[in-house]
């Protein structure tokens, strides 16, 4: 099945090891289908997600949150996710008619 669209986030992961600490960023990506939205670890049914949420955190990029029936669950994303936000609230409501 065809992905509609594509949100790229970041995994930070921070390791500290005798007196440095090392970090990290792990460059992933969140894809919406019609009937599920897949992260690197995780896939949501589209009936699961009630909505998805975004903060900004300074000059570029902050936090999206994906708001599911099992929980809120945050990205870090470097690019402003409205365009994929109103992309599943479409495909969300069509699916409601």
């Amino acid at each position: 099945m065809d992905h509609i669209a594509e949100l790229p986030y970041y995994r930070v992961q921070r390791e500290v090891t005798g007196l440095t600490q090392e970090i990290e960023m792990n460059a992933r990506t969140m894809t919406l289908y019609s009937d599920r939205i897949v992260t690197k670890y995780r896939e949501f049914l589209i009936t699961e997600v009630f909505d998805m949420s975004f903060r900004r955190m300074g000059d570029e990029g902050g936090f999206f949150y994906l708001h599911t029936s099992t929980g809120v669950y945050p990205y870090m994303v470097e690019i402003d996710p409205r365009p994929f936000i109103r992309t599943f609230r479409q495909v969300a409501s069509s699916r409601l008619k």
